[in-house]
């Protein structure tokens, strides 16, 4: 089982810092199955709204156009 090191605390914390009041949580495929579990976490420490992009991930660079 592969273990990850996320920084939530820290994402939670920009989010706070920027006031963002939406938020689009974009995840490698080995992380979606905790996608609802981070969502929750961020929105309850900032009171943002957390969306999830379910769309395939390449990489850092690779981000999702949302109109």
């Amino acid at each position: 089982m592969m273990k990850y090191k996320l920084e939530l605390e820290r994402a939670a914390e920009e989010i706070k810092k920027t006031q963002a009041k939406n938020v689009l949580l974009q995840l490698p495929d080995g992380l979606k199955p905790r996608a609802t579990e981070i969502a929750a976490f961020l929105k309850e420490k900032t009171g943002a709204n957390v969306f999830i992009w379910l769309e395939s991930c390449w990489g850092s660079c690779d981000y999702p156009e949302v109109k």
